[in-house]
């Protein structure tokens, strides 16, 4: 047995040996994002554990979207509500620089893979902050209606056809913030990829982003819900539109609309657990014999079975399989895929971090103009 494996089993042993439940009832608040990505979590993660636990019971807020925000106010009133919460990477980052987020230590907290790799080595490059406990790598990518007569059997394959009022016209959608909007945009006015967040540093930069959306401004519905996208172009409000490339499956495979993905330029990001800081040591017991439970490498790869995003841990993705209901071979569905990800956009989540509050206040200056 190697050394990983003989670490691996003894922080598996430890795990049990430590974590106890009385039978009191348990109540952990869970907070996510709503729709098919919470039915995923709720599938995968929190029913198989309550037929475990019995006791436990859980609360969900949808109140991931202003995750940040809510902290930062609990914290200042000294009443955190929250267990457990899930996040995007860059809303980690600030968490953890702000003393929100309670650090974890990945291979002391967390379960290593079955052939005993520890969690640092399984997550691998995936580990971008201290407190983050990664899930699912997903991405923001495009849906478009394949029934746009106005179109004329033309439809679109490349990520600057969404700012192409004239061959492809129709309304849009777009995020309700600056993250990915401004990426498209500097990409779309000529910008090399590589040279993308460099720019954007800079205030010439991030004007030449909002001239870029101003060319479409006036065609864009803002959502602000990831149920918004599917639903907008389901019910052909609008004809072209960015969202969660898991929403998008949902409108295309489960309710058979005329709508199908773009994937060129789609945006990876991480999505996974925080574990608000200073809870008093029941509560945060609790979150943590959760998390154990939902991120290890089965519950990781059962959560694929639901939605198509990528399990965080390489040990998961040989055990992706089947969409539980419809059957459907969900590995070609994930943004991951090789002949979706051919031209992908590296989101900086770390650039995000630094420059999230100041670029939300401009872009919610530009939105009134």
């Amino acid at each position: 047995m190697n050394r990983n494996s003989v670490l691996g089993a003894a922080i598996a042993t430890s795990f049990a040996a430590s974590v106890s439940f009385a039978d009191d009832p348990i109540a952990l608040t869970l907070v996510s994002w709503g729709g098919a990505y919470q039915m995923s979590q709720q599938k995968a993660y929190a029913e198989p554990y309550a037929a475990l636990h019995p006791n436990v019971s859980f609360i969900w807020d949808e109140s991931s979207a202003a995750a940040v925000a809510k902290l930062r106010a609990m914290a200042e009133a000294g009443n955190t509500t929250w267990d457990l919460v899930d996040v995007v990477a860059s809303d980690a980052i600030r968490l953890c620089d702000e003393g929100l987020a309670m650090e974890i230590d990945h291979d002391e907290m967390l379960p290593p893979a079955p052939d005993g790799t520890l969690a640092s080595e399984d997550f691998g490059d995936l580990l971008v902050s201290d407190c983050f406990i990664p899930q699912v790598v997903y991405s923001t990518a495009f849906g478009y209606r394949t029934d746009v007569a106005d179109w004329k059997g033309v439809e679109p394959d490349d990520v600057c056809d969404f700012f192409d009022l004239e061959t492809f016209p129709g309304k849009r959608t777009l995020e309700k913030r600056p993250i990915n909007n401004l990426e498209w945009a500097l990409l779309c006015s000529g910008v090399p990829k590589d040279d993308v967040y460099d720019v954007l540093e800079t205030p010439e930069g991030q004007d030449r982003a909002f001239a870029k959306l101003s060319e479409i401004k006036d065609q864009v519905v803002w959502w602000t819900a990831g149920a918004e996208p599917p639903q907008l172009l389901a019910d052909a409000e609008v004809v072209f539109g960015s969202g969660y490339n898991g929403r998008l499956f949902s409108v295309i495979e489960e309710q058979g609309q005329p709508v199908a993905m773009l994937w060129d330029a789609q945006v990876f990001d991480l999505d996974g657990w925080v574990i608000p800081a200073k809870l008093d040591e029941e509560r945060k017991q609790a979150a943590l014999d959760f998390v154990r439970f939902a991120t290890d490498t089965q519950r990781l790869a059962d959560q694929a079975k639901y939605i198509p995003y990528g399990p965080a841990r390489r040990s998961s993705a040989p055990l992706v399989g089947k969409h539980a209901e419809l059957g459907v071979d969900m590995a070609g569905h994930m943004p991951t895929d090789p002949g979706n990800a051919h031209n992908t956009f590296i989101y900086n989540y770390e650039w995000w971090a630094d420059y999230r509050d100041d670029l939300d206040a401009k872009f919610q200056a530009w939105l009134s103009q």
